[in-house]
């Protein structure tokens, strides 16, 4: 008896798992087979990027449909290949692909509960509170802040070129976003330029530097996200978690009982729990909760932290290699300096040349690799009728779409000239899509852009950066990470410039409300 029921489960197990596996085949939609258990993704974490993975997808279905279905787990999920349905998903039929579709607990886990994750009305609502604090306006405020840091960290370059020219730029370069960050999100100074075991810095490693297994697990609990509520399941590690609350709470009550302002997102953050909007909004908001305050200070210090990083290690990578292209963002660097008195916020907007290099870094090498997007309701796909089920996810392969022939002929080769103002105005929409698009790219991407200018108008103006023994070419992607990581490090020759230039003209603008950055007691 047992036996026969036994067989009859597995049997019937078989049955549904196969049956699931034809779901894009019954659709008439092209697909990629998936395999139990983990469906169509089977190398994420083991030999190449999911970024990778993907665009391989995207390169041999390209044409046939407006979308392909592939398979995380038993899932079937469709991977968007047509530029007009990018756009339907992004930006036309916004309202039916509100959410990201990922795994959240906001009870259990706090801190997972930031813009970044949050869905329906309530990441509406918190959007609309948070997008004034990244207004040009707030960022010229925290341009001085960013702009100390970045004069530390040109002598911690100094220090360590004495010692040997050889460098691995990553971790260096990790030091210099985590004390960006901790300066403009937090008010404190980590120092993490003079002491990189600095426990902001070891905590923004922490949560980037993830197990092969824990990039499936995040994976499997986005895909199955209501299970995974109702087991308690937490996403970000207890140590990482008690750190964060511990910081904010100090660093509120430390400002509160001082009376201490500062031109930072943590002020900022501080009126709209206090009031519910910025000082001379009009809006009558609800106030933000104290972990609302803990968990949008958590997603910035993560994005500022890594993204930042990630974008100058890969421009510093390609300027390496190409002389030319690195005397020329000298040049531009140096001369908006000199025309606007230092290295200031009217300097940065004046640097054309360096701007395409980045943009070029970012197309190659874009910190949101994949858009994803959850259909909040039936779906009805333009010019193929397929119903797209609601709760069906939908990714935007950003990767392949940078890496596509049609739109970037060469798509390997580094060209700056690919973001001239002639070249921008020919190219199609939703051809560059570094940091998202459409109501729910990233609100923080224009202070990431001026940190990034910073970092590399210090590093530039001072310094020569070419490739060295311990240099990778062509460089590797590392699978273990959830954003594109070079396998190994990025090891860099550094030369200190003969000639001398000033970086900071502003000595009587850093002025940072009525106290330096503080050092809080852990």
């Amino acid at each position: 008896m047992w036996l026969i029921l036994l067989l009859t489960t597995i049997i019937l197990a078989v049955y549904l798992v196969r049956r699931r596996y034809s779901y894009w085949k019954r659709a008439g939609v092209p697909y990629i087979k998936g395999r139990f258990p983990l469906g169509s993704v089977g190398n994420i974490g083991t030999r190449i990027h999911s970024s990778q993975l993907l665009a391989q997808f995207y390169q041999k279905l390209k044409g046939s449909h407006p979308f392909a279905g592939i398979f995380y787990f038993l899932q079937p999920v469709a991977l968007a290949l047509d530029l007009e349905f990018v756009k339907n998903v992004l930006v036309r039929d916004f309202q039916s692909f509100h959410d990201r579709g990922l795994y959240y607990n906001e009870q259990d886990d706090p801190l997972s509960s930031h813009l970044f994750n949050i869905e329906g009305t309530k990441w509406t609502t918190l959007r609309r509170k948070l997008v004034p604090t990244f207004s040009s306006g707030k960022l010229k405020m925290m341009c001085p802040t960013v702009v100390s840091v970045a004069d530390r960290f040109k002598a911690c370059i100094e220090k360590c070129i004495a010692k040997q020219e050889d460098i691995e730029m990553r971790e260096l370069l990790a030091r210099f976003t985590t004390d960006v960050i901790g300066s403009c999100a937090f008010g404190i100074e980590c120092n993490s330029l003079e002491n990189p075991e600095d426990e902001f810095r070891k905590m923004g490693e922490k949560v980037f530097n993830v197990s092969p297994f824990a990039i499936l697990a995040f994976f499997f609990l986005s895909t199955f996200k209501d299970f995974a509520r109702r087991c308690r399941i937490t996403i970000t590690d207890s140590e990482v978690a008690t750190f964060f609350s511990t910081i904010v709470q100090k660093t509120i009550s430390y400002r509160e009982k001082n009376n201490v302002q500062r031109n930072d997102f943590m002020n900022l953050l501080m009126q709209l729990m206090k009031k519910g909007d910025l000082d001379g909004s009009e809006e009558n908001a609800v106030k933000l909760t104290l972990d609302e305050v803990v968990a949008q200070s958590y997603v910035f210090f993560l994005g500022g932290f890594e993204t930042s990083r990630t974008t100058m290690s890969y421009c510093l990578y390609e300027l390496s290699l190409n002389e030319k292209a690195q005397c020329l963002a000298r040049d531009c660097i140096r001369s908006a300096v000199a025309k606007h008195g230092g290295l200031n916020y009217e300097s940065l907007m004046d640097m054309p040349y360096l701007e395409q290099c980045i943009n070029e870094s970012l197309r190659k090498y874009p910190p949101i690799s994949n858009a994803l997007r959850s259909t909040t309701k039936d779906y009805i796909v333009p010019g193929s009728g397929v119903t797209l089920k609601r709760g069906t996810d939908v990714i935007v392969p950003i990767y392949a779409i940078h890496h596509d022939p049609e739109y970037y002929p060469d798509p390997e080769q580094f060209d700056p000239d690919r973001f001239s103002p002639a070249e921008c105005a020919k190219r199609k929409p939703f051809t560059f899509m570094p940091f998202g698009e459409g109501p729910r790219m990233c609100v923080a991407s224009r202070f990431g852009m001026m940190e990034t200018k910073i970092g590399l108008a210090a590093m530039l103006m001072g310094f020569k950066f070419s490739k060295c023994s311990k240099s990778s070419f062509p460089l590797k992607i590392s699978p273990n990470h959830l954003m594109l990581t070079p396998a190994g490090g990025l090891w860099l020759k550094v030369e200190q410039l003969e000639e001398e230039v000033t970086m900071l003209g502003f000595s009587d603008s850093i002025k940072m409300g009525k106290s330096k950055p503080e050092r809080l007691v852990m």
